[in-house]
């Protein structure tokens, strides 16, 4: 999403935002309390019982080792792959591991969906520093599918899937869609790249542990701040050939950093408390879904839309038929005059009048009945219809 903190004082945007994290840490009860909205201090607090999951006696890390190479073991088990590479961030883990490929296959055709995490977020990187060309897949907003692999008029060294593809709604493919594509891009006579970003918590939807998942693919690339709530980081894991050379451009692009345990030891305790309440978070995830719709039907909106209707991880899309200026202030004063923040992240426009925003279920949201969220979207209407006849 797009609503960012802006320098300028007069920016109402700047004004919103800054409203925005009042309300969410004042609010009693908040549906989402994303780490970004979060003060240093309640941040560090993860840190303060990480002696149970590393022993902090040891000599701290430096340039990779001690607990950086500890996560790099846990996550290569974890993933049922030879080994794991730790990166400072996903964009620099998916160019060196397409770039690896690459050299490999002899082609730097990386297929792949338009709205892919790198198309849209990433400014072009693969194209601009890694000298990649991705191919398009399809033009169409949805999962790309086996048809559209075998369909590409021209040869691709690697195949790259989403999963989930956030831009269509954290949408997942069935387990035989994934397989089939996963088969049609070697009978291309490409390899598998799996964006992973949160692909720990799509083990539920498929219904098989995340090393069956990762199998399907020649490298996953997992993320440790989207789901399991660590400081940042990422890891890269695959063939040990494979992470050995990616650890050498790892060092060539400027992720061999000095030290990394505060981040390192963040994604352990994220693999040992958070990821084992992921299912619990996707199946209520479907509850406040669920609540949702009914919430905005009984406030007689005229147009709603919860998407995925059941939500396929623990991630969704809320569309609703107003202006992002109206949602988004409403959404603020929800939180500044009932206590109560339906909404903590920030909207986007989905199209003329229609605004778009994303939920997501973690501890917070467990305390939430169905009956709670259908309350609290309904009063959310109400102010929403309030603002807009401002």
């Amino acid at each position: 999403m797009s609503e960012t903190a802006e320098t300028s004082e007069e920016s109402p945007v700047a004004l919103r935002y800054r409203r925005r994290q009042a309300a969410h840490r004042a609010a009693g009860r908040v549906l989402a309390r994303p780490s970004a909205l979060a003060t240093v201090r309640e941040r560090l607090a993860l840190l303060e019982t990480a002696g149970d999951v590393y022993d902090l006696d040891r000599t701290a890390d430096m340039y990779g080792n001690g607990v950086v190479e500890t996560l790099e073991e846990r996550t290569a088990a974890l993933l049922g792959t030879e080994a794991a590479a730790f990166f400072p961030t996903g964009t620099m883990a998916q160019q060196v591991a397409l770039r690896c490929w690459a050299a490999r296959t002899g082609n730097p055709a990386v297929a792949l969906h338009p709205l892919a995490h790198p198309e849209v977020h990433e400014r072009h990187a693969f194209s601009q520093v890694s000298g990649l060309r991705p191919v398009r897949l399809t033009s169409e907003p949805r999962l790309p599918t086996a048809a559209d692999v075998r369909g590409l008029d021209e040869p691709f060294g690697a195949l790259m899937l989403e999963l989930p593809l956030r831009e269509t709604g954290f949408e997942l493919p069935s387990w035989e869609e994934l397989t089939e594509i996963t088969e049609a891009a070697r009978e291309r006579d490409a390899v598998v790249h799996f964006d992973g970003a949160r692909l720990w918590e799509s083990a539920t939807h498929f219904g098989r542990p995340v090393h069956e998942i990762a199998a399907l693919a020649d490298s996953v690339y997992v993320s440790f701040y989207k789901s399991l709530g660590a400081y940042g980081g990422a890891a890269l894991a695959g063939p040990g050939t494979l992470i050995e050379e990616a650890k050498a451009w790892r060092h060539r692009y400027g992720g061999q950093l000095f030290q990394q345990f505060p981040t390192a030891l963040s994604a352990l305790v994220g693999l040992e408390r958070e990821l084992p309440r992921l299912p619990e978070y996707v199946r209520h995830a479907r509850v406040v879904a669920a609540g949702l719709r009914e919430g905005f039907a009984a406030a007689g909106l005229p147009w709603a839309r919860v998407h995925p209707g059941e939500p396929h991880t623990n991630e969704f899309q809320v569309w609703l038929p107003y202006e992002v200026d109206v949602v988004a202030e409403a959404a603020v004063r929800q939180g500044e005059r009932t206590g109560t923040l339906l909404f903590a992240r920030p909207w986007d426009r989905g199209g003329p009048g229609m605004a778009v925003t994303e939920i997501e279920v973690r501890s917070a949201a467990l305390e939430w009945t169905a009956d709670d969220v259908r309350k609290a979207a309904a009063d959310f209407v109400a102010l929403a219809e309030r603002v807009a006849g401002e």
